[in-house]
């Protein structure tokens, strides 16, 4: 039934897709073991939906857990390895995934920013005031100074 419901918003147009896919995944999707598994089992999907879901809830654990998961290495050498080859809605992910990564754990910070001047994605991404940018440099540096760490 979600596989479904994933095909059915790949039917929307871009913008609509990408929110829907996200307040599915953040709404509902995280709310049951179930279905968290089949999250973390879509990594290599053949949906970019699918896959950009794996990646946004990897994130959001960074960003609203206390533990950080035991993944990091694993999943920062995937992004290394693959962001540039990636379909956009994905990489978004994966980027956001990496900026999480970047703040919350130090021992990575460096690495994720070199990741962010490497790739350039979101360099010149225009956001509006009090917007966090999405380019790893800023957002690391901005999100990290927030939070104090």
């Amino acid at each position: 039934m979600i596989d479904k419901l994933a095909k059915d918003i790949e039917e929307h147009k871009e913008e609509e897709r990408i929110q829907l896919i996200d307040w599915l995944m953040a709404n509902q999707l995280s709310k049951d073991k179930k279905m968290i598994s089949l999250m973390e089992s879509w990594e290599n999907s053949p949906s970019a939906l699918q896959r950009r879901v794996f990646w946004y809830y990897q994130a959001r654990l960074r960003w609203v857990g206390q533990i950080p998961p035991t993944n990091t290495e694993e999943l920062l050498s995937k992004i290394e390895n693959q962001i540039e080859k990636e379909e956009p809605e994905v990489q978004w992910a994966m980027n956001f995934t990496a900026g999480w990564i970047g703040i919350y754990d130090k021992k990575y910070r460096n690495r994720c920013v070199a990741l962010g001047e490497k790739t350039g994605l979101y360099k010149d991404q225009m956001v509006s005031k009090g917007c966090t940018p999405d380019y790893l440099p800023e957002f690391i540096e901005i999100e990290s100074n927030k939070r104090k760490i």
